[in-house]
């Protein structure tokens, strides 16, 4: 298994950690401090810099604005206290369904 596989649930647990911090000693712990409103403003400027940066950046722009999002979205879990695994559970639950099913599945 890739090493890589695991950096998910391993930036998530560091995520958590910065709960209790001081905003002073980190981005994170500041982002939590300041409340969902921030961390929501955040993940909206970060899914706009991942369409921009689709639509005309390089890839390395793309792969960069990817991983803003992944961060402030896992932030935002954390500041919801929602568990990273519940999201990994979820698309695990949609392995393998075609997502036209699944879409129709949602609105029943």
């Amino acid at each position: 298994m890739n090493s890589n596989q695991h950096i998910l649930d391993e930036l998530y647990q560091v995520i958590l950690s910065r709960k209790g911090a001081s905003p002073d000693s980190s981005y994170t712990a500041s982002l939590l401090h300041k409340g969902v409103d921030k961390i929501l403003k955040k993940v909206g400027e970060e899914a706009t810099e991942v369409v921009i940066a689709g639509k005309g950046g390089s890839d390395t722009e793309l792969v960069y604005e990817t991983a803003d999002l992944l961060y402030h979205s896992l932030v935002l879990l954390a500041a919801r206290d929602i568990p990273a695994g519940a999201v990994w559970s979820e698309l695990q639950r949609r392995f393998g369904t075609s997502g036209i099913a699944e879409k129709a599945a949602r609105k029943e």
